[in-house]
């Protein structure tokens, strides 16, 4: 088994055409359909059903599927790390980060880190947490600020709580709700602008208007943050967010939750069984002693409080 197949089949099996994965790995189609059989031969099983020209995995292809991509990822790392050695004059960090960080506090400490080590690619994945938390397993990033706690403890993460943030009820600018404190209960029969399957502000309002004893009335489902924000702007609903977003947003109004409200622990997590490559390592020393700073110095957005020290 060699890697070059491993990547001729992850290709495959993601666009499910073998020209078009050949001309992806910029190959001739009959040499990466060659390897293929060879891999196919070496594992003693089919990989891909061929019928009528679509192509689909089989079972052993399925359960290869999520190795393969782990194995590439691992060897990636490997090459970053020993590329490391002379120094951290070049390498590569790949972070993920939710939507909300990405907006808020994750900007200026990248800049921070490219002033320092400018040498250094980064590369960002914006997403929620269970989608980054499955990009982390596949070993498709180094790092990733996630939100706890996770659905279910995960033993193969290392996770780092560094900061708490409240979560409030934003409304247009033009329709404020003029309350000090608003409580879950007061959302109900208000229409509601919902983010989309993945995100954890979609599970964690949910549950919290269930457990109130109401379901919510939906207004619009499905956004992105830049895009609930924007609904909730024009008019179409209120919407429950971090804190931290409002920054540079006059279009919302925002309102507490009344204690004990809601709020949610930002984590910094790793694989267990991956040693962060150097670069990473620096990263992480990096944003720390920006949000201690920030902590310290008072420079939090409203509504964020440090957790690490």
């Amino acid at each position: 088994m060699q890697l070059q197949q491993l990547s001729y089949f992850v290709a495959v099996a993601e666009t499910r055409h073998f020209t078009q994965a050949a001309e992806r790995m910029r190959v001739a189609q009959p040499s990466l359909s060659k390897q293929i059989k060879a891999l196919e031969t070496d594992l003693g099983a089919p990989l891909f059903s061929r019928a009528r020209g679509n192509v689909t995995l089989t079972a052993a292809g399925e359960a290869l599927l999520p190795l393969a991509r782990r194995m590439l990822a691992d060897a990636e790392t490997a090459r970053q790390e020993v590329a490391e050695l002379a120094g951290l004059r070049k390498g590569r960090v790949r972070l993920g980060a939710t939507p909300s960080l990405c907006t808020g506090l994750l900007a200026d400490a990248l800049a921070r880190f490219h002033r320092d080590y400018p040498g250094i690619e980064l590369l960002v994945e914006e997403g929620g947490s269970r989608d980054l938390v499955r990009a982390l397993a596949r070993g498709q990033i180094d790092l990733s600020l996630i939100i706890m706690p996770l659905q279910g403890d995960d033993p193969a993460l290392v996770t780092e709580e560094i900061l708490r943030e409240n979560l409030v009820v934003v409304t247009s600018s033009h329709e404020p709700l003029r309350k000090p404190y608003l409580r879950i209960e007061d959302l109900r029969g208000r229409p509601m602008v919902m983010f989309r399957r993945g995100y954890d502000l979609r599970e964690a309002t949910l549950a919290a208007c269930r457990q109130a004893g109401f379901e919510p009335r939906l207004a619009v489902q499905g956004g992105e943050m830049d895009a609930v924000l924007r609904f909730v702007e024009a008019g179409l609903g209120v919407a429950v967010v971090p804190s931290m977003v409002l920054d540079g947003r006059p279009g919302l109004a925002a309102t507490p939750l009344a204690p004990p409200g809601l709020s949610r622990t930002v984590a910094l997590a790793h694989r267990r069984d991956v040693e962060p490559t150097r670069a990473a390592q620096a990263f992480r020393a990096t944003l720390l002693a920006f949000v201690v700073e920030a902590g310290q110095e008072g420079t939090l957005p409203q509504g964020v409080e440090l957790i690490a020290e």
